[in-house]
């Protein structure tokens, strides 16, 4: 893979800049989380090669992007996909985006990771003329103000116990992953390496789990069906948000509007919904959807 050094607009992040870009983004938290986080995960962890690019007018139009966005895209091309940081109230300065076309191949179709709303409804406008986008919404839930009192309940150690996950439980998770398409069974393995990564096992089998990500957040817990309404689900999210805290991280989920439960869970846990974050296909008009 060839690494781009600049394009129109920006230009490759070095090494030896990036605590100060981190530095400059936290300014702008809760908005810059998800960047911010990559940008910190990526500084302490290195579980994914990312490379990260500002404007070339940076700091004073601040525009920030990392590529690739995701970890697996369809042609597995570093600049196929992205994430974007920009401040809310400085959207104008997406147009160094919108005209970039070494790094951003607007012809062809891109791939947007969870992103805040208001920069991809900027990009949609003036996308509007060259293709469509298939969208899909989660929301931002922070925990700033934990409860004093979240203390762990006991788990039963008959039928259940707390165990930090390995590497050969990657790909058991991944498939159940909801967007196992986006993201590879590799980063799984690495995250469990190097990151929080906990299970609850029942009799020895794994019952329900839970990753700190690549981007901070606290993300893919899921509870197999035949182990729900045990409370294994709020046991670990009360665990990897102390987990997570403890290493200077600030505890968050991204969670489908219309997931009840969930948001039903976290807010017993001190989470609020702080914005919307906008994961998008760019499809350019005759391009066919994946697989057609």
């Amino acid at each position: 893979m060839e690494l781009v050094p600049e394009g129109k607009n920006f230009r490759l992040v070095q090494e030896e800049e990036l605590p100060e870009i981190l530095e400059f983004v936290e300014k702008y938290l809760p908005d810059s989380l998800k960047f911010h986080q990559t940008l910190k995960t990526y500084l302490n962890d290195r579980v994914w090669d990312f490379y990260f690019y500002v404007n070339k007018a940076w700091p004073e139009e601040p525009v920030a992007v990392h590529f690739p966005g995701m970890t697996l895209s369809p042609n597995g091309r570093t600049y196929e996909s992205f994430s974007v940081f920009c401040p809310s109230d400085e959207l104008d300065n997406l147009r160094q985006l919108q005209e970039e076309d070494v790094l951003v191949d607007w012809s062809q179709p891109i791939y947007l990771n969870f992103t805040h709303h208001k920069i991809l409804e900027r990009l949609e406008d003036y996308y509007e003329a060259i293709g469509t986008l298939e969208k899909v919404c989660g929301d931002v839930y922070v925990c700033s103000d934990p409860p004093v009192d979240m203390q762990l309940d006991e788990l039963c150690p008959e039928e259940a116990e707390l165990m930090q996950l390995k590497p050969q439980h990657a790909k058991a998770i991944h498939d159940l992953y909801p967007a196992n398409h986006m993201e590879c069974v590799e980063i799984f393995e690495k995250l469990i390496n190097a990151l929080p990564a906990y299970g609850i096992f029942s009799n020895g089998e794994l019952a329900a789990w839970m990753v700190q990500s690549y981007y901070g957040a606290m993300f893919s817990m899921q509870t197999r069906p035949e182990f729900r309404r045990k409370g294994y689900g709020i046991h670990l999210a009360k665990f990897l948000t102390n987990v997570v805290m403890s290493r200077g991280y600030i505890p968050f989920v991204v969670i489908r509007p219309e997931n009840d439960a969930s948001q039903s869970l976290y807010a017993k846990l001190g989470f609020e919904r702080h914005y919307q974050m906008v994961r998008a296909i760019f499809r350019p008009h005759g391009h066919k959807a994946d697989g057609d």
